[in-house]
């Protein structure tokens, strides 16, 4: 049996969206917390974060930007080289009290450069899915059609990062170029996010003229 992927963060809402969507794909998932003791019945494995990252070969860190810090430090001794990160992270000034549609500034430039700074060395790093709606995704009845931006400086690693991506139906993974690129995508985010409240909807991205 393959080993399961490992979504840190596995019961907020973009965490679960993704369980719910990879297993209804036939994709193992086991969820990660802080404090598994006191997680919600949710129908999936739930271990602590360490647990679940070293049971896996990728791991989805989908916690929100003030935690994704301390998350990763905690990390640090469970996580292993060749392992593959996929960041979610958008940094919202939601995360110290201000407007979801502002981002705040990275010092590393963004927050997966962040993720990758702190990362044990030999863990791959790509950032990905955050246009995604996580209210559609926890909606197993909606039908997606969305293109989702991969960023990282390991082609293999993009790649096996749009090929999980692209086990959800509805979704296409979208070379958007080196980790540097991140900010873009992450600020992206913020955008969709003063869209929906002004149109009352939740949006997502289509690249057009692609092969």
């Amino acid at each position: 049996m393959p080993a399961p992927i490992a979504i840190i963060g596995g019961t907020g809402a973009l965490g679960f969206g993704l369980a719910q969507r990879w297993e209804r794909a036939g994709v193992p998932v086991v969820l990660g917390l802080g404090h598994p003791d006191q997680a919600p019945e949710v129908g999936f494995e739930v271990l602590s974060n360490g647990a679940a990252a070293e049971r896996a070969d990728v791991v989805v860190l989908c916690v929100p930007f003030r935690s994704q810090s301390e998350t990763l430090t905690n990390l640090r001794d469970h996580l292993r080289a060749g392992q593959l990160l996929i960041d979610t992270t958008v940094p919202l000034a939601a995360a110290v009290s201000g407007k979801a549609t502002r981002t705040l500034g990275v010092w590393q430039g963004s927050a997966a450069q962040q993720a990758a700074e702190m990362a044990p060395e030999g863990v791959r790093v790509v950032a990905a899915l955050h246009t995604v709606s996580a209210a559609r995704l926890r909606d197993p009845e909606h039908p997606l059609d969305e293109d989702v931006l991969v960023c990282g400086d390991d082609p293999e690693a993009k790649r096996e990062a749009i090929a999980l991506i692209e086990r959800i139906d509805g979704l296409r993974g979208v070379d958007a170029g080196g980790l540097e690129q991140a900010r873009f995508a992450e600020h992206l985010k913020a955008l969709l996010i003063g869209i929906d409240a002004h149109y009352r909807t939740q949006t997502g991205v289509r690249i057009v003229g692609l092969p």
